[in-house]
Formats: structure tokens, sequence, C-alpha cells
């Protein structure tokens, strides 16, 4: 199953002139409904992620970007939102905004860290910024590559919806990377079908559209190929193992020559687990502010929670666990390398235990990371969920961790392994240490 963060079904109240309930409404499909009213109300609520605070501080003349004559702005937008070179990852299919400047001659390259995705295109007339903000989520931007105008970031005022909140984003605005079956000029043959990828995703599924470079033993992807004839015809040989581009594309005319097949891991687990978070903090202020409508109405005491309410958000923490901890990831049967810097620039970025020990160690020979809880966990927009749900779902990892929650689903973490990332944790989240705290007095509590 690889949205198994789609799948999950909620009872949800909806509120018009008078209030009406609708059960058993899909995830997704709910979350598409409200997110644009309150209180979510995501194209007009004021946000505070790293493209609006460096908005900021160039009206305000604290800091300027550079214009460079081969690449525009974009080093110096890079640099300026801490962006790693070796993040570069190279897609030649026609699958965004500037399609008509995107061809496996001329491929789109993307930068991203933890938090900002940077997308350039040769030639292009913008750069196109995608932030993750603490409590909205995904914001959308584009910067104008003209060196005669200021430089000004113009925030996306819905266009960017149309691809970016599907159940591909978990439905709601997001992030994706899809595999697609390109053409020789780089058009999707969606006849063929499409594959939005995350770490669940078979190798086999991954990458059609993208150019990757590294090691991947026996096992095969669809990057560096294209479709002849036949849409069904598919060569996955053709594109294995490649270290250098430079057949297929000018690469000294990017910033790098490669599409590093570690930061293309990242990116998809990246991607998803964003979208994971800001579902989990949609759902809850969602879940909360309805209910609190409902105490009106109901003259229910002000602060009351609904127990369809709390329902609403045990589910979706659940959901947050579940993608959190790697839950169904494809085992990688060969291991995989990458030919730049990436893999240890991502690692050195790590918050470390006592004992040296990161939630960004890399796996790369059967899983991606050494240890499978996501490092996001560590972000902004992991600690912009509202309380409630957070605190749920910082308890519930304690329970798994400590052995107490045996479910099937986690199967996959031993108990070695759930020792490891409990003590990571420990030394390095002290919210999880207070909740840990809190599971244990609880227990100890009933017993008595």
């Amino acid at each position: 199953m690889l949205f198994h963060l789609n799948c999950r079904w909620f009872n949800a109240v909806i509120l018009a002139s008078t209030y009406v309930w609708f059960v058993c409404q899909p995830h997704a499909m709910a979350q598409r409904v409200t997110y644009e009213r309150e209180p979510i109300d995501y194209l007009n609520a004021k946000v505070n992620d790293r493209v609006a605070q460096l908005e900021s501080r160039l009206q305000s003349g604290d800091v300027k970007l550079d214009y460079d004559s081969q690449y525009g702005y974009l080093k110096s937008l890079l640099k300026e939102l801490e962006v790693p070179l070796s993040s570069q990852s190279l897609v030649f299919s026609k699958t965004s905004l500037q399609l008509s400047k995107i061809s496996p001659r001329r491929p789109r390259a993307l930068y991203f860290n933890d938090d900002v995705y940077v997308g350039y295109c040769q030639r292009g007339d913008v750069i196109e910024i995608a932030a993750t903000d603490a409590k909205q989520g995904a914001t959308f931007y584009t910067l104008e590559q003209d060196a005669e105008k200021r430089p000004r970031f113009v925030r996306d005022k819905g266009g960017c919806l149309s691809c970016h909140a599907s159940s591909r984003t978990q439905g709601i605005p997001g992030y994706l990377v899809r595999s697609v079956f390109p053409d020789a000029a780089g058009r999707p043959k969606l006849g063929s079908g499409t594959f939005t990828t995350d770490h669940t995703s078979p190798f086999e599924e991954r990458w059609g559209g993208w150019y990757v470079t590294g090691s991947h033993g026996e096992m095969r992807h669809m990057g560096n190929t294209i479709c002849k004839g036949d849409e069904t015809t598919f060569d996955r040989d053709a594109g294995a193992g490649v270290l250098d581009l430079s057949d297929h594309f000018r690469t000294d005319v990017y910033l790098t020559p490669h599409s590093d097949i570690v930061a293309l891991m990242v990116l998809e687990h990246q991607t998803q687990m964003h979208n994971a978070i800001a579902a989990a903090n949609y759902e809850t202020r969602l879940a909360l502010h309805q209910s609190f409508q409902m105490n009106e109405l109901l003259e229910r005491p002000e602060g009351f929670v609904s127990d369809s309410a709390k329902r609403r958000i045990d589910a979706v923490t659940d959901d947050l666990l579940y993608y959190l901890l790697f839950c169904e990831e494809f085992r990688l049967t060969d291991p995989v390398s990458g030919p730049t810097s990436f893999a240890t620039d991502f690692q050195s970025r790590g918050k470390r235990d006592s004992q040296g020990r990161t939630l960004r160690e890399l796996d790369l020979s059967t899983r991606l990371l050494k240890y499978p809880c996501s490092y996001l966990i560590h972000s902004d927009a992991f600690a912009g969920i509202p309380d409630v749900a957070r605190h749920q779902v910082l308890t519930k990892l304690a329970a798994i961790l400590n052995g107490r929650n045996r479910s099937d689903e986690y199967d996959h973490l031993s108990s070695h392994l759930r020792r490891e990332i409990a003590e990571i944790l420990r030394d390095t989240l002290p919210e999880y240490v207070d909740r840990e705290r809190a599971m244990l007095s609880d227990d100890v509590t009933r017993r008595n």
C-alpha cells in the first residue's frame, strides 16, 4: 500500500447556516473542502517561512540578492536560504510550471534543504520556490529573473494547487515527487500511468522523467530513459548505474553535473513526510474548530472537545506515526551510493546524542536511514502541530519505542532499534522526554 496516509476514514462535522453531520468522509476530501476556509484560510493567512523572512529582509535592505549573468538570482538565493548545491536533482519531464523550458536536453534543476525547495530552469522567466511554514505547511512563490527589477518574492494565490493539492499530496497543499513515462520531448505518456513516489515505492517505479547519478547494484529504476514507440515499452536497464550525464545534455551549464540518487531518495521521503505533518496540523485545527463551534450551538462548556474531534485527532496522529516510523518502507536489495557530497552534507546537519548518533544517519544498504524515525521530528513544522496532537504523537511514539505497543505494523522495528531511537530522542528532543515521563507516570497511577 503506497499511501497508507490517504486510506483512513473519519467522521467530520461541517457547519453551514445550520450544522450538518457528514459520516465517513474520505480524509483527503475533507481537507480539500476546508483548507481555504477558517481556521486554515490557506490563501490569506500570514506565513513566517524562510522565504517570507528573506522577503522581509530584502525589503528592509538588510540583505540583497546578487544577479548572475548565467544563473540569475539562483546562486545568491541558495546561499541565503542555506540550500546545499549537492542536493541538485534534475528532472526533464514537462510536469511543472515552466514546462516549455524543460526537456531531456535542458532539465529543470531542483535544490532543497529541510524546509525549502528551489526550482530552476535554464532561460527560465522565474525561479520557483516552495517553503514550509510551521503552521500553514507548503507555501509557493516565484522570483522573477530580471536584473532590471528589484528582486521580490510573489506568493502564489492558488495556481499551484491544481497539482500541489490533491490525493498525491495527502489532500492538502503540499509536495510530491512524480515518476512518469516520458517521450523524447519530456512529455509524460499519461496513458502508461504515473507514480507518486516515496520511501515505500518499489525501486522500479521511481524517477521516470528524472536524471539519476549513482550506484544501485542490480536494482532498476526509471531514470535516465525515455520511451520510444509503444507506450508500454520502457528499458530500465538503459538508465542503470549512470555516473556521467554529459551524453544526455550539457552538464557544464548547471551548478553541478549530477542528480544524486541519495538526494532523490531523501527528497521522496521528505516531501511526503512534510505532507503528513501538515495533514495532522490541518486536521487537528479543523476538528477543534468545528468542535468549539458546536459548543456554542449546544451550550457546552468553552474548550470542550467532542468525542468526534478526539477520534479525528487520534486517527490523524496514527497516520503521522505510520509515516514517521517508515512503515512499509521498500527494502533495498543492493547498496546505494551517490557521486557527490550530499550524503555527508545531509548527515552533518543532524542533532546528535551523547554517543554521537543522529536520526539523519544514512543506511543505504537495506533502507534509507539507519534509525527509521524521520529526522523531521526535529523540524519547526513538527513543533508547529497543535499541542493536543503533537503530545499524542510523542506519547504514542514512546509507547512503541518502549515496547508497550507491539502492533504488527511496527514489526520492522527490532527491540534494539526501538531502544536506540528512544535514546537519540531523549538527548535531542526534550519534549519527547516529557511525554515519556508522563506516560510512565500514568502507568504508575493506573496500577495504584
